[in-house]
């Protein structure tokens, strides 16, 4: 049995705006074996975070193919995405993305709920204790720091036990101290779960963490000397 999680075989992607078509991702190849952690760094307008959409599925490739657990993404509609997201794949953003009107419990929770997970609220509160937020269980967002709202994002992307965790710029809206605690959590995550990680990072010592570091330029995965920030 293969170990990869991801095969991306010339991936492009190209998305209508308002000056026409703009071409983002050229011709992107790559694997990622199981257990893995890969950072995907580069300067802005790279195309780090739209790779880590097509990995996803949250961004359709316009050509090439996306395989996530052996399955064709690119062939997959929005229903399904949704489903295979839900099922084995974690994601934390830059701007947390929580449901302000539900406490931190509920926030965790819902994800299990929608998959029918019967201990959906038990297990949310296990992954709230594994991040040092037991005590936060029943505020919501606006009640907490940044620090706080993004370790409860950490928190609802490992209740599921994904076998993937996607990561967009998981510390740029935190200061250098929440920054670390953030990271050390989302590895220690990744290593209690065995999930596979993937993260976009501008910041070099987070990137040096990961197994395996794929820069990226002008939409293109380049060479490391290439590429720099």
């Amino acid at each position: 049995m293969t170990d990869q999680i991801f095969s991306l075989k010339d991936a492009a992607l190209s998305l209508d705006g308002n000056a026409g078509r703009v071409d983002i991702l050229h011709g992107i190849s790559l694997e990622v074996h199981k257990g893995e952690s890969v950072g995907l760094v580069g300067p802005s307008g790279s195309g780090k975070s739209s790779l880590l959409m097509l990995m996803g599925g949250l961004e359709q490739a316009t050509s090439g193919q996306v395989l996530a657990l052996g399955q064709d993404l690119t062939a997959m509609n929005e229903d399904a995405l949704a489903r295979f997201r839900r099922d084995h794949m974690g994601v934390v953003f830059q701007s947390f993305h929580l449901i302000p009107t539900m406490t931190a419990l509920e926030n965790v929770a819902t994800q299990l709920e929608l998959a029918g997970d019967r201990d959906a609220f038990d297990k949310a509160a296990a992954e709230l204790e594994h991040v040092g937020l037991a005590h936060r269980a029943d505020h919501y967002p606006a009640q907490m720091s940044g620090g706080e709202q993004q370790r409860v994002a950490l928190a609802r992307a490992a209740a599921p036990r994904p076998a993937i965790l996607l990561a967009d710029e998981p510390t740029g809206n935190l200061d250098g101290a929440n920054g670390t605690a953030i990271i050390d959590m989302l590895f220690g995550l990744r290593d209690r779960h065995g999930a596979t990680l993937v993260l976009v990072t501008h910041a070099r010592d987070l990137a040096q963490r990961c197994d395996r570091v794929i820069r990226l330029a002008d939409g293109r995965i380049a060479p490391l000397e290439q590429a720099a920030e």
